[in-house]
């Protein structure tokens, strides 16, 4: 049985902003977005990313374990710095050998970026 993700969610309290903040700030490609289900879906080369309108208990504004794989990740990293993301821990050799650094979206989830060469 061959096993792989489809999608991961990532959820927020303000679901426009996040949408802007992932479509704008990020430069990803938006699938659609439902405003009235609190939904929306963003193209990514492996497994898609999502936005979900937090439930009734707090789900925004956590550690999500979702990493970001991108090509050069000191340039990814100086151009979303420009734009204003805000980097809890730069580009950083980590134990293992590989390069980590971590970022907050706009609902405070931090997300990883990888340069995906491990």
């Amino acid at each position: 049985m061959k096993v792989r993700v489809g999608y991961v969610n990532v959820f927020a309290s303000d679901f426009e902003r996040a949408v802007a903040f992932y479509r704008d700030t990020l430069g990803l490609s938006l699938n659609f977005a439902d405003a009235d289900h609190g939904y929306a879906s963003f193209a990514t080369d492996c497994a898609g990313l999502s936005v979900a309108r937090e439930g009734g208990d707090a789900q925004a504004g956590r550690f999500t374990g979702v990493g970001l794989v991108v090509e050069d990740i000191h340039a990814t990293f100086a151009e979303w710095q420009a734009k204003g993301v805000k980097f809890t821990m730069p580009p950083t050799k980590q134990p293992w050998g590989g390069t980590l650094a971590l970022f907050e979206d706009s609902e405070g989830n931090i997300l990883y970026l990888d340069p995906g060469s491990h």
